[in-house]
């Protein structure tokens, strides 16, 4: 079973556009979205499991230029 999460991402000012189309391009994200509120982006994104989606996170989405801030939700199945 694959491990999916929304994740809720902060960018600096004018850069939500951007960091949505660099995101896109992540091998594991589905989908990105720039949006307004307070989060600029969100992402849906899906991994193997729990340890690969937190290196996804901080390896290669926390690395990208424009993001200040990450806020990681995984979805369950209740």
């Amino acid at each position: 079973m694959v491990v999916q999460a929304y994740i809720l991402i902060q960018t600096d000012v004018g850069k939500a556009a951007d960091v949505a189309a660099q995101i896109a391009q992540v091998k594991g994200v589905t989908q990105a979205e720039d949006v307004t509120g307070p989060y600029d982006v969100i992402v849906r994104a899906e991994a193997k499991n729990v340890d690969e989606l937190g290196k996804l996170v901080v390896a290669k989405i926390q690395t990208l230029e424009g993001i200040t801030r990450t806020l990681t939700c995984p979805v369950v199945h209740i």
